[in-house]
């Protein structure tokens, strides 16, 4: 199977121009964006199917290998009615955002500022950390393992015996 050049190129194209968009602060820009990702995908399942072949009709002198893969015709409808309904719920709150603020930008707010503002080093984050991190020490869980009756770390009372019934 050899590779489309164009196919690639459009697909590349279209991943770098909706990662772009996406980055935007307006919502506008990012459901295009999203849109353009939904194209390149559905391109680039186009590409994975490989050549059009024969249609998926039954036929005793036909060999397996000329048929049609349907699995990625599959791919690409799932993939637009996804696409359809995430492009519906951006709309639903690109409107929202227009009634409610007659503006298209999202705005950092305090805490975005106030995240940005802070430093990279967290003392209690970047603190090193002890090797024992459990609440329960280890020696507890073994002083508790060795007094249970049925636990299998204890020996028996008679393990140094031989069985009954003969034997070595």
């Amino acid at each position: 199977m050899s590779v489309n050049l164009t196919l690639l190129t459009v697909m590349g194209a279209l991943y770098a121009c909706g990662i772009y968009l996406l980055l935007e602060r307006s919502l506008t820009r990012v459901l295009l964006g999203l849109m353009l990702l939904a194209n390149a995908t559905n391109l680039l399942l186009l590409a994975t199917g490989g050549y059009a072949g024969l249609a998926p009709i039954f036929n005793k002198d036909t060999p397996a290998g000329d048929y049609n893969d349907p699995l990625p015709q599959a791919l690409i409808l799932t993939s637009i009615v996804i696409s359809f309904a995430v492009t519906a719920f951006m709309l639903g709150i690109i409107y929202r955002t227009w009634v409610l603020a007659r503006q298209d930008e999202i705005q950092d707010d305090a805490e975005d500022r106030r995240v940005a503002e802070t430093p990279s080093f967290d003392a209690e984050d970047d603190a090193e950390i002890p090797v024992e991190t459990s609440e329960f020490p280890l020696a507890m869980i073994k002083a508790a393992a060795e007094e249970q009756p049925g636990s299998l770390n204890v020996d028996p009372p008679n393990a140094d015996r031989r069985p009954e019934g003969g034997g070595e």
